[in-house]
């Protein structure tokens, strides 16, 4: 009996203090490419450059949502490819082919590693192919400030994403 209430107990507490493990997973998909196959090459550097559509699904309460698109397989670590931030809660899809303009209605974009502002499509050394992640994190909190870099944005989302999903494409030279 001791122990169903160490685990009843311990069970609590997670729900309370981690309310996130038990959240809603959001469902991303890309009209570009299915998940886990390539990324074709007008979304990359070797090609037009453009950011691919990207929709998602999510039925909670949200205040704006967040998408990131990154690189593990890069030579030095993860490589940042896009960041955008602020969208508006009621938003589902973002565009194919979005400006590089910081400030725009679908949101706000910062800094990807390449050095500016907007999307920087796939663009791998020659060898195995990179797998690249478009993750949607859904939030509870509105972020206006711009320029952003993965490492502040990821400071102030935490403690706020309510739900996460992602969608992985590969691309390779």
């Amino acid at each position: 009996m001791k122990r169903l209430l160490s685990f009843s107990f311990a069970i609590a507490a997670m729900m309370l203090f981690q309310p996130s493990v038990f959240a809603e997973k959001i469902n991303v998909t890309s009209p570009a490419f299915e998940n886990g196959k390539r990324i074709p090459v007008e979304y990359t550097c070797d090609g037009a450059n453009a950011s691919p559509e990207l929709k998602w699904s999510f039925t909670g309460k949200v205040k704006s949502f967040a998408v990131t698109c990154t690189d593990p397989d890069a030579p030095g670590g993860t490589f940042v490819h896009w960041l955008i931030y602020n969208i508006p809660a009621d938003a589902r899809v973002l565009p194919r082919g979005m400006s590089s303009a910081p400030r725009q209605p679908e949101g706000i974009q910062g800094y990807a590693d390449f050095g500016s502002v907007g999307y920087g499509g796939p663009c791998p050394p020659p060898g195995k192919p990179h797998r690249y992640y478009f993750t949607v994190y859904a939030l509870d909190i509105h972020i206006g400030e711009g320029g952003l870099r993965l490492q502040s944005l990821q400071q102030k989302m935490k403690g706020h994403v309510l739900a996460q999903g992602n969608v992985m494409g590969s691309y390779g030279r």
